[in-house]
Order: structure tokens, then C-alpha cells, then sequence
């Protein structure tokens, strides 16, 4: 949940899309669907696990869950690629380019491809029943001027998390509410012995997702309420000015340009870190190196807590050059209406994006504050066509603000935004 298609390599592989569906129209190979055969659908996913060959691989989850499919679907195969979320765009684009269509993609980001008319509306390839279980709030953003095309896949929420041991140590009564509590917090840390009072990972993994936090905690963000993009206020900068503050005085984690998220977890879980701002995928993360006495609370804003917080979802999208809506939609409600779903929540504690999985879910303690902050969460503006681009860019040159001159970084990515 970064992870996200480069914009560069989403319109390179739309262009592709386009000239590979000036060819022939009929079923890729792997199925003649005219003459009654078998038909083969070609999946390519990101992988929320730990690689291949860890017990949560993607490899293991999608093996389930084509299993089950054609047992129920004779007449359809289901060939899955599983990717490492870092190498995904890289990978697709080549695929694309050898003439290797996808008939679904599973990622970071739908909106790349609307434009060229490359994906099927979401009401041609799920049923009625599938559509009105999903999330209202999810699936609007999968919404291009009031169609959809991007499903949503799985979903999750950001809180700030605490080692309650290293707090005690420290004498911290309380996880923070404001920026200067948090640094006050981070200080004590630092002099109880805490090499990373804050994990602070603007790695190129996810850095987008910890910019926005920091963003909206000064009553920022990518965008203002008219839609217009804000990618370097005033807002934005001085949260930027604040984090170089904290990084200068030692209470983060040492050159966060650097770090990922994951790596920055397995610190926190590891007793190094302090503070850190995660997700319900974090806790599986945290628990397998030992961490259990952690606490959770909303994200430390600059004058308090925020009254919101960030949303992520990734999605499931289908490919219309292949003809084949009616085995994809098969799929689509198998997924949905069935096990697999839930399964993601298990092995991943990842959100499910469905009224019926969030009611089975309700009862998780672990996931209940995650589950809280939902309805109220703010989301990435999946719905602009220029978010790809701009979310690569955020990725691979906001961790240099830290280093440089943020109003100059953000302004960069301000041009892009808003260029033409």
C-alpha cells in the first residue's frame, strides 16, 4: 500500500496498450472463447508479502484463491504473475511492450489508463450484487466524471504508533497530540537512550503516504477543497521546515530520504524506534519481531491530534482489449462474494473495502481503531489523471527536501501537477 505504478510507466504502458489493441481482436492465446475452449485470463497482482517464498507470498494467496475459482469455473484458467510492489511498474511496462496483455491488474493506481480508453467500466464487469457491497466512499474514488473504472481492492488507515515500554522508560505519560509534543516526547527519548526517537521513512517505498500526514497535520495536503493542487503552500512547507528540524537534531531516523517503511517497521519493532506513523499491515510486522506492547493513537498534528487521516486504497482494474468482461466478472464476484476477501484481512491485516467484510470484522480489536477511522479518512486524488505522474515524482524527490530547500522540492512537483 507503495508502492505505486510510476506516472512515466503508466502512460508507457497506456501507449503500448494502444498500439498492441490495434491489432487483432480476437482472445489472446490461452483460450479460443469462439470455438467453446478453455479460456485463460492473465492476472498480474503486487505482492504484500514478505516474497516468494514467505509464508504470507502473494504467490501462496492468489494459488488459494485460483484454486477454489476453477474448481467452481472449469471453463476458466486463471494465470497468475505476482510482482514485488517495487518492481511492478518495471515489469508490466516490459510485459506490455512483448505483447503480454494483462486481462487484470492489481496495483497502486486505474487512472493512468482511462484516459485511453484501455480499462472496462466497473459496471461491465460486476454484478449488481458485488457493486452495492463495496464501500460507497471507496468505489467513488475508482470514479473518472462519474464513471468507474478503478474497483477497489483492499483498503487501510494510518494511526501513530508507540513502544509503551521505551515511553515508560523515558516518562512519557502519553502518546502525543501536537508537534511540539511530539518533539518534547522525541527529546526524551533520545536522552533515555532511544537511537530513533521517531521513525520517519521518506524512502522512495511510500513517501508520498508520509508526506501527506505530515501535510494535513498543518492543515495541508495535495489538493484544497476546490480541487486545486497545493503541493508546495505555505502549509506544506512548514511541515517540511519541521521535519528538517527534527532530522537535524538526531530524533529520526538517520537520512529518511533513504528509508522504507518496512524497514523503518522492523526498527520499531526491534526496540529502536520510538514513534512511528503505520497501519493495520504494520501490526503483523511489528508482533513477528516481538513487538506486543505497543499503543495506538491518532496522528500529532501541529496545533493537535488529526480529525481525519489518511486513507489508502489499492485496486483491481480490468483490461478490455482481450474481450473477455463476462470471465473476468466471473472472477470479480467469486472474489468478492467468497473467501478471498477475507483472506487478505487475515494474512495481511489489510482493510477490506466491502460493507460485509467490514461487519465480520467489527469484533477485531487489533483493527478497530483502523476500522474507526475510516469513514472519516482523506484519500490520494486517485481521480486526477495527473496523480500518477505527480505520485512518482512525490516518491523518488520529496526525501530530498529534507536535505535541500522544501519549498523548491514541492514547487518541482507543483509544476508537474499542474502543467499541462
Amino acid at each position: 500500500m507503495n508502492k505505486r505504478l510510476v506516472g512515466a510507466v503508466t502512460l508507457g504502458l497506456a501507449a503500448a496498450l494502444v498500439m498492441t489493441a490495434c491489432g487483432s481482436e480476437e482472445p489472446a492465446a490461452g483460450g479460443d472463447k469462439a470455438a467453446g475452449g478453455e479460456v485463460t485470463l492473465k492476472l498480474v497482482a503486487a505482492d504484500y508479502g514478505d516474497g516468494p517464498t514467505a509464508e504470507n507470498s502473494g504467490e501462496k494467496f492468489w494459488k488459494g484463491v485460483v484454486d477454489e475459482f476453477q474448481a467452481a469455473n472449469p471453463g476458466i484458467k486463471v494465470d497468475v504473475q505476482v510482482i514485488n510492489w517495487n518492481d511492478i511498474d518495471k515489469q508490466v511496462a516490459t510485459m506490455v511492450q512483448n505483447g503480454q496483455v494483462p486481462d487484470i491488474l492489481q496495483t497502486g493506481d486505474y487512472s493512468g489508463f482511462v484516459k485511453d480508453g484501455l480499462l472496462y467500466k466497473t459496471d461491465e464487469v460486476l454484478s449488481p450484487a458485488t457493486s452495492a457491497d463495496l464501500l460507497e466512499k471507496f468505489a467513488e474514488f475508482g470514479k473518472v466524471e462519474g464513471v468507474g473504472y478503478g474497483i477497489p481492492f483492499v483498503s487501510s488507515a494510518r494511526a501513530l504508533f508507540y513502544n509503551k515500554a521505551l515511553f515508560d522508560k523515558a516518562g512519557i505519560a502519553e502518546a502525543p497530540k501536537t508537534w511540539d509534543e511530539l518533539k518534547a516526547a522525541a527529546e526524551k527519548l533520545k536522552a533515555s537512550g532511544v537511537s530513533q526517537p521517531f521513525g520517519l521513512p521518506l524512502g522512495n517505498e511510500e513517501a508520498q503516504a508520509e508526506s501527506f500526514l505530515w501535510f494535513m497535520g498543518n492543515g495541508g495536503g495535495y489538493k484544497d477543497a476546490s480541487g486545486a493542487w497545493t503541493v508546495d503552500s505555505p502549509a506544506n512547507v512548514e511541515a517540511f521546515e519541521y521535519l528538517k528540524g527534527l532530522v537535524k537534531a538526531g530524533l529520526t531516523t538517520p537520512n529518511p530520504g533513504t528509508k522504507n517503511r518496512k524497514d523503518v517497521w522492523a526498527d520499531f519493532a526491534a526496540g529502536k524506534v520510538g514513534m512511528v506513523n503505520g497501519g493495520p499491515m504494520s501490526i503483523p510486522i511489528f508482533e513477528k519481531g516481538g513487538l506486543t506492547d505497543f499503543g495506538v493513537a491518532p496522528i500529532a498534528g501541529k496545533t493537535g491530534p488529526l480529525d481525519t487521516t489518511l486513507g489508502v486504497q489499492d485496486w483491481i482494474m480490468a483490461f478490455n482489449k482481450n474481450g473477455r468482461k463476462e470471465e473476468i466478472k466471473k472472477f470479480f464476484d467469486f472474489f468478492y462474494g467468497g473467501t478471498a476477501a477475507q483472506k487478505i484481512s487475515d494474512t495481511y491485516k489489510l482493510l477490506p473495502v466491502t460493507k460485509s467484510g467490514i461487519e465480520r470484522l467489527s469484533s477485531d480489536e487489533k483493527l478497530k481503531p483502523f476500522l474507526d477511522a475510516l469513514p472519516n479518512a482523506t484519500f490520494y486524488p486517485f481521480q486526477d489523471p495527473k496523480w500518477s505522474e505527480v505520485n512518482t515524482q512525490i516518491k523518488q524527490t520529496v526525501g530530498s527536501a529534507i536535505d535541500g530547500d522544501p519549498k523548491a522540492i514541492l514547487g518541482a512537483i507543483q509544476k508537474t501537477a499542474t502543467a499541462n
